[in-house]
């Protein structure tokens, strides 16, 4: 497979290992170096090959080639000195990208053509970037792709596209965007320094609105009519847009003399302008420049459209889940707070709920619940049984296990809920100050009590199963319990995203959030709510997460 793998490559190829050694080559590979495949495997192709233009070795800190495999990146070099098995030397034009061949094994795949006599240029100067190649040109576009599909953040993804083109294609990089609200703002003005990324951030931020009827290449390229090739000269007459006058402050801040601008196109709409701008390399951009700025931006496009449409239903669920949530009672001398941390995954709408609300005997009901889903179907059906919990123990002044069963048998043919969890207690202060929970747990993860001491214990009495099962019809009686909640201790109500992680028992979970809960016992309740989430939380979690925490007074 290997070997067939290099052989449909025309040019020189051969993969190398980590250390450098030839694993490899090809037939055009042994016509070009002239040397034998079996001269070649097995040698460390830098001492084999590379010279310099007098044919003695070059260092290895100054091998490109292998600074390219230590660092894990594509690279490309032109004129690098080879010696050939005549001991004749002779010019290359190469590339290098990672790959991986085996499960077991990392490894380059260089890819090399001779370029003539072309001589080397001084050691230490940097080399010209010439035109690239067909294959290079390729290889470009496919790392495009790799590099901005990977990802659905749409700042992540305009870094990536950046570090793609500078200094590879240009001296600079200009991202301007069009917002949901059709105004444009400069993202990035970006330029190499040395081996930096350097945001010259007083030309970023936003710009004029796009211009109907401006012929200049920028407004042209807003409205998605052509892209083109620009100057300062362009830019030097009377300006017809308020883009031509920050487009003539750009030129002459940055000093380029020559760039390409295309329009960032997504499936509907234009989402903005990518610029390339060259300011150090003497060369001016071309017509085979602009297509393949093209063939970048039509990648580029299509990577952000999907981020921007990850994050805009990541925003659409977050902002229903906490409009379903409710406000907490306000309790003089208690201490209440709740969080809720929405599924990593925009999709997954959560039917995590919590609830807290005063009762008609003026007791405080506190509720913790989970129903089965991820999606809408599972938010509209938390949001009914919170609605008919708060009805039923509003009108009932009955033990928490009869409140849940009328819950679970109306459930069945009122609420859109297959499966739900819930643990529903009555918190009830006595005549002599003491604080006392009663409650009922249909198949939710316990309710853990932190003493302030640090003492850390799960309510685990009252289990029973949970909503959907239908408890009545298999003869299955729900139980209450009641515990007495110390002065200053704190009482904790989550869902299992808080818990549960893939390759990790359930026991496991619960022990790391007992621990975390007693290390943050002498924290305020707001701190306590805030570490406890940030710590106790599984990071392989991608469940939606919430969390009620009360702290009884001293």
């Amino acid at each position: 497979m290997l070997a067939e793998a290099l052989g449909a490559i025309r040019a020189g190829a051969f993969l190398l290992d980590e250390s450098g050694r030839i694993l490899a080559a090809n037939a055009p590979a042994e016509g070009i170096l002239g040397w034998s495949a079996l001269e070649l495997v097995g040698r460390d192709a830098h001492d084999l090959l590379h010279r310099d233009r007098h044919g003695d070795p070059t260092p290895r800190a100054r091998c490109a080639l292998r600074h390219a495999m230590l660092a894990g990146r594509t690279a490309q070099g032109a004129g690098e000195w080879a010696q050939r098995g005549d001991g004749t030397l002779l010019a290359l034009s190469w590339m290098a990208t990672p790959c991986v061949p085996t499960a077991a094994s990392a490894a380059a795949l260089v890819v090399f053509h001779p370029v003539g006599e072309s001589l080397p240029l001084p050691s230490g100067e940097p080399a010209a970037a010439g035109p690239l190649s067909e294959l290079e040109r390729l290889a470009l576009l496919a790392e495009t792709t790799t590099a901005l599909t990977s990802t659905l953040d749409v700042d992540e993804a305009l870094r990536r596209l950046v570090g793609l083109v500078v200094p590879r294609l240009a001296d600079w990089a200009v991202i301007d965007l069009i917002t949901e609200q059709d105004e444009v703002w400069r993202t990035a003005v970006v330029h190499a320094k040395g081996d930096a990324l350097v945001h010259e951030e007083q030309l970023e931020g936003p710009m004029p609105p796009i211009p109907a009827e401006s012929g200049m290449p920028l407004s042209r390229a807003l409205r998605g009519e052509s892209s083109a090739l620009a100057g300062p000269e362009t830019y030097q007459g009377p300006p017809d847009s308020g883009v031509a006058v920050e487009q003539r402050r750009l030129f002459e801040v940055t000093g380029m003399h020559s760039a390409a601008i295309a329009p960032i196109r997504g499936l509907r709409e234009i989402l903005g302008v990518l610029t390339l701008g060259r300011s150090e390399r003497p060369e001016s951009f071309t017509g085979a420049d602009v297509a393949l700025l093209e063939d970048i931006t039509r990648r580029a496009g299509l990577a952000l459209a999907n981020a921007r449409l990850y994050q805009r239903q990541r925003k659409v669920a977050e902002t229903m889940q906490r409009h379903l949530l409710p406000q907490l009672p306000d309790v003089p001398g208690l201490g209440i707070t709740a969080r809720y941390l929405p599924a990593p995954d925009a999709s997954h709408v959560g039917g995590d709920w919590y609830d807290a609300f005063k009762l008609s005997d003026g007791v405080l009901a506190l509720v913790i619940g989970d129903v089965v889903g991820h999606d809408l179907e599972a938010a509209a059906g938390m949001a009914q049984l919170r609605n008919m919990l708060r009805a039923y123990a509003w009108s009932q002044t009955e033990p928490p296990s009869r409140i849940v069963d009328w819950l679970d048998q109306a459930s069945q043919h009122i609420a859109e809920v297959s499966m739900a969890t819930l643990a529903f207690g009555r918190l009830t202060v006595q005549d002599d100050g003491r604080s006392e929970l009663t409650w009922t747990n249909a198949g939710h993860p316990p309710p853990l009590l932190v003493t302030r001491e640090g003492v850390a214990r799960y309510l685990t009495d009252a289990h029973g199963v949970l909503l959907g099962l239908g408890a009545h019809r298999i003869a299955v009686r729900r139980t209450d319990a009641t515990a007495e909640l110390p002065p200053g201790s704190t009482l904790l109500l989550y869902t299992d995203g808080l818990i549960e992680a893939p390759g990790r028992s359930l026991d496991d979970g619960l022990e790391r959030l007992r621990r975390h809960a007693a290390s943050l016992a002498h924290r305020p309740l707001e701190s306590f709510a805030d570490e406890l989430l940030q710590r106790a939380r599984p990071p392989q979690n991608d469940d939606d997460v919430a969390l009620l925490a009360l702290r009884i007074p001293d």
